[in-house]
């Protein structure tokens, strides 16, 4: 392993492709904080460009445009609630409303540490144990991922404020109906298409994200005109950046909550087809489920834990997907699906033998991850007080901006009016629930797991026969379903205290009374 890190060095620290870490870095962040313009779209067009350099400073470019992406994706997030990439909608939950508060200096520096802090471990980790992740991950079968979809969904009470857990469930049934739509995988019929061929393929997560987020804050801007407490966006207040220094109390609070979340997030990157996205949502949920109950309460309004966790367990799992892309030749997301047809293009073939066969692709795409996060610390540290006054904007101005990069980011992705439409439909659906006080968040976790779920949950029927055995004949399945059931029921222990705490409270007033 020493002798492959010193290999990876060497082809790093060549000027050439320190030189491509840095354009790297610099053009995913960029992309990724448009709306709409995430790593596929931009990997996808550095393909032509890379075969000129070579198979070792392609994947770099590449590498580097993929997690600058992510990094950059949060900018967006924090400062106009319109997440530039899917594995930064988790980071928006408390990352806007601590730009709301005057904060935005602080939200970008704990993204931009949580990123750098979540990248390095996932570096590490990925130099240390690729090899043997790689058989990990390889002994996951449909029954594991269901049963980890189900602990996934166990995480909607994180994502719902006191007394409005039925709320929460009835979004994520919401959800979970919405991936339903499209052609069924198995049968091939459709589903709930109402006769539109655009819908065959199904709706696309971004046009979700984007019109509940983004283009519904925009609308409730309009429809809210006369709200007058948001710092730095309304027109008549002083703009409100905040500082970008953190406390010790509060580097204090975060640390752990940044290692717990990049560890998990590696691993939840480890698993072909899980990604930052999903790596992201559980994150922010186990977080919120460990806080103590006073911290617990802040999550969705502007909590330090709520937006670090997700910001480093998202560039921790961009990390982890190289781990099936480069030693089993399975993409482990969308990005790395692309980058793999990359590779073969290249005449290389990943697998189990890439690190003998080309030892100095495989090596310098990994160490390039640690030096990429170092580049991206640099470029975005300094720019933060540049990218806060954004929210300096007059609202009217910042709302014109808001819709103009949710539809133009959505247009660009598919090239398709009718998605527009459908934003606009889904964006005033939004509107009305969230003036009702219903949690998106849920909604967007229905659908991400949705299809996840249905995928494999057929598959582990066909292998047992229709029958639900599947969940305890095989350890590692039984494990993780008792996990989910344990945390299911976590939050019962909460609500027996409080009713045992209501209970005696009132006793004590009655006997007071008498």
């Amino acid at each position: 392993m020493f002798d492959g890190i010193m290999l990876g060095l060497s082809t790093v620290l060549d000027w050439n492709n320190l030189l491509y870490v840095i354009i790297g870095c610099f053009v995913g962040t960029f992309i990724g904080m448009l709306p709409g313009l995430g790593p596929i779209t931009a990997i996808a067009l550095m393909i032509p460009i890379t075969y000129s350099i070579g198979a070792d400073s392609g994947m770099i470019l590449m590498a580097g445009v993929y997690y600058g992406a992510i990094f950059g994706g949060s900018t967006s997030s924090i400062l106009i609630n319109a997440p530039g990439v899917a594995g930064t909608v988790a980071s928006s939950f408390d990352g806007y409303p601590l730009a709301k508060q005057g904060h935005a200096g602080k939200a970008l520096a704990i993204a931009a540490y949580s990123s750098f802090i979540g990248g390095t471990i996932g570096a590490i980790l990925l130099m240390v144990a690729a090899p043997l992740l790689a058989k990990v991950s390889l002994s996951f079968q449909s029954p594991d991922y269901v049963v980890l979809m189900f602990l996934g969904l166990t995480a909607i009470a994180a994502f719902s404020n006191k007394g409005q857990f039925l709320k929460a469930m009835m979004m994520t049934v919401f959800g979970l109906m919405l991936a339903t739509v499209g052609i069924d995988p198995s049968s091939g019929t459709e589903r709930f298409t109402l006769g539109q061929a655009d819908l065959l393929d199904g709706i696309s997560f971004l046009l979700v994200a984007m019109a509940t987020f983004a283009l519904a804050e925009a609308l409730i801007n309009v429809t809210r005109p006369e709200k007058k407490d948001v710092k730095g966006i309304n027109d008549s207040d002083t703009p409100q950046i905040g500082s970008t220094k953190l406390t010790k109390e509060e580097i204090k609070d975060i640390a752990p909550v940044i290692g717990r979340s990049s560890i998990l997030g590696f691993i939840v990157g480890v698993l072909p087809g899980a990604g930052a996205t999903i790596a992201s949502f559980m994150a922010y949920a186990t977080e919120r489920n460990l806080a103590p109950k006073g911290l617990k309460e802040k999550f969705g309004k502007g909590s330090l834990r709520g937006l670090a966790a997700p910001e480093s367990a998202n560039n921790a799992a961009c990390t982890g997907s190289f781990v099936p892309l480069l030693t089993l030749g399975i993409p482990g997301s969308g990005t790395t699906a692309i980058m793999l047809g990359a590779l073969i293009a290249y005449g290389i073939q990943p697998g189990p033998m890439l690190m003998q066969e080309n030892p100095s692709v495989f090596w310098a795409v990994i160490v390039s991850m640690y030096f990429g996060n170092i580049v991206l610390l640099i470029l975005n540290l300094p720019l933060i007080p540049y990218f806060a006054k954004v929210l300096a904007m007059p609202k009217s101005v910042l709302t014109v901006m808001i819709l103009f990069f949710s539809l133009i980011g959505v247009y660009l992705v598919s090239f398709n009016t009718f998605d527009l439409f459908m934003m606009v439909g889904f964006a005033i659906v939004a509107l009305v629930l969230r003036l009702l006080a219903f949690p998106m968040a849920p909604l967007l976790l229905g659908f991400i797991l949705g299809d996840m779920i249905e995928r494999n949950f057929r598959r582990s029927m066909m292998i047992s026969d229709g029958s639900l055995s599947f969940l305890w004949e095989r350890p590692l399945t039984l494990s993780i379903f008792v996990i989910s059931i344990l945390v299911l029921l976590f939050p019962l222990k909460d609500f027996i205290t409080q009713r045992r705490a209501d209970k005696a409270a009132l006793k004590v007033k009655s006997e007071h009374a008498s």
